[in-house]
C-alpha cells in the first residue's frame, strides 16, 4: 500500500505543478499516470510543440516545460506509479481514500486530486476513403518530431491553435507548408492567425480557405491530396509528402467516470468559488479535466487551480492548523527523506 498526503491522478503539467505547491506546505505527493512517463500530452503527443502562454517564457517547447517542472519538484521527492491507470476508488470511514490501478497497485491518501487532462484520448480523424492505408505512410495525426518534415511538402488541415501553431513552426522546417481550413475564420489565438496571414503574404505558407481535403492518392505511399473549394466545389490535386489533419482529440474520462463524480460534457464539475473540489468532499479536479462557469483550458489556469487546491487540501489534512500564506522563498528545509537541503518553502503567518 502506497501512502501519501495528496494522491494526484495525472502527471501532466498541472499535476506536476501541484506537487510543487503541496511541497511548499510540506505535503507529500504521489502521482498515477497511464502513460509510461510524466508530462502527459506535452511528453506523449507534442514534446517539440512551442507553447507561448507560460508566464516568464516567451516561448518554451512542451517537452522542455515538462523537464523544468520535473526539476522544480525534485526537492519534494514525489512518488510515481507510471504505466498504470487509476481504476477504482473507495472512501473509508475516516474520509480518506484507497485508489487501485488496473494492475492492482493500491494507494491510500486523505486527499485525491484528479489532474487527468483530457483523460484517455484519440485523434479525431477525417472521413476519407482509404485513410488507414496511408496512416504512418504519409498521414499522421500528431507531430512528435518536427525534423521528420525537414525539406518536405506538408499539408495541414484544421482551424484551431494546433493547426496554426504547427503551420507557423514548420514554415521554417518544411520545403512547403499548405494550411487548409473549411472556413475563412480560425478558432485559434488572434496573434497566431495574424502570423499565418503574414507568412502567407511572404510566400512561406499556402493558405487555402474555405476548403477541405476530400481524397487521398498514391500507390504505396501518399503522393497527392484532393482539396475541394467549398465555395465553388472546384477540386484541385496538391502534391504532398505528408498530410497532417489536426482536428483535435476525442477525450474520454475512462474509469473515473464511474466514481460517482458529477460529470458535464465529459468533464468533472467543480466548485470554482474556492478550491476546485468536486461533489465528493476530499476529491478535487484541476486542469483540463474539470469544468465550471468561465473555464479556460489553459496550462496557466491549471497552475492556478492547483495552487488553490493545495491550500484547501492542507486545511483538510491539518484541520487544527490555520495560517495565512504570505510569500515563498528559498531556505534550508528538511526533505521527505530526512535530509537537510536548500529548497523552496512557504512563509506563513500562524493564526491563534
Amino acid at each position: 500500500m502506497i501512502k501519501t498526503d495528496i494522491l494526484i491522478i495525472g502527471a501532466g503539467p498541472t499535476g506536476l505543478f501541484a506537487v510543487f505547491e503541496a511541497g511548499l506546505l510540506q505535503l507529500k505527493c504521489h502521482l498515477i499516470d497511464a502513460l509510461p512517463q510524466a508530462g502527459g500530452q506535452c511528453s506523449e503527443i507534442y514534446p517539440k510543440k512551442p507553447i507561448y502562454d507560460i508566464p516568464g517564457f516567451p516561448e518554451v517547447l512542451a517537452g522542455d516545460l515538462v523537464d523544468n517542472l520535473m526539476e522544480q519538484i525534485k526537492p519534494f521527492q514525489p512518488g510515481f506509479t507510471l504505466g498504470e491507470r487509476a481504476e477504482t476508488i473507495e472512501k473509508l470511514d475516516d474520509g480518506s481514500f484507497i485508489v487501485t490501478t488496473n494492475k492492482g497497485t493500491k494507494h491510500h491518501a486523505p486527499v485525491v486530486a484528479i489532474a487527468g487532462g483530457l483523460g484517455s484520448f484519440e485523434p479525431r480523424k477525417p472521413l476519407l476513403e482509404n485513410l488507414e492505408k496511408y496512416e504512418d505512410n504519409g498521414v499522421a495525426y500528431i507531430i512528435k518530431e518536427p525534423e521528420v518534415y525537414r525539406d518536405k511538402k506538408v499539408l495541414i488541415a484544421g482551424g484551431g491553435d494546433s493547426a496554426l501553431d504547427w503551420s507557423i513552426f514548420l514554415a521554417d522546417v518544411a520545403k512547403e507548408v499548405t494550411l487548409v481550413h473549411r472556413r475563412n475564420e480560425f478558432r485559434g489565438a488572434l496573434d497566431s492567425v495574424e502570423k499565418v496571414q503574414q507568412l502567407k503574404n511572404e510566400g512561406k505558407i499556402n493558405l487555402i480557405t474555405p476548403a477541405e481535403v476530400v481524397a487521398l492518392k498514391g500507390e504505396n505511399r501518399l503522393e497527392k491530396v484532393t482539396v475541394k473549394d467549398t465555395s465553388t466545389s472546384e477540386e484541385t490535386d496538391v502534391e504532398v509528402d505528408d498530410f497532417i489533419p489536426l482536428f483535435g482529440l476525442s477525450p474520454k474520462l475512462g474509469p473515473i467516470s464511474n466514481w460517482g463524480l458529477e460529470i458535464e460534457k465529459n468533464a468533472i464539475k467543480v466548485d470554482n468559488t474556492y478550491d476546485y473540489q468536486t461533489n465528493i468532499p476530499g476529491i478535487y479536479a484541476i486542469g483540463d479535466v474539470n469544468t465550471y462557469p468561465g473555464k479556460l483550458k489553459l496550462i496557466l489556469c491549471g497552475f492556478h487551480e492547483a495552487t488553490l487546491m493545495c491550500q484547501s487540501a492542507y486545511q483538510k489534512i491539518h484541520p487544527d492548523k490555520k495560517y495565512v500564506m504570505k510569500y515563498t522563498t528559498v531556505g534550508g528545509v528538511t526533505g521527505f527523506d530526512g535530509s537537510k537541503k536548500e529548497a523552496p518553502k512557504a512563509v506563513v503567518k500562524a493564526i491563534d
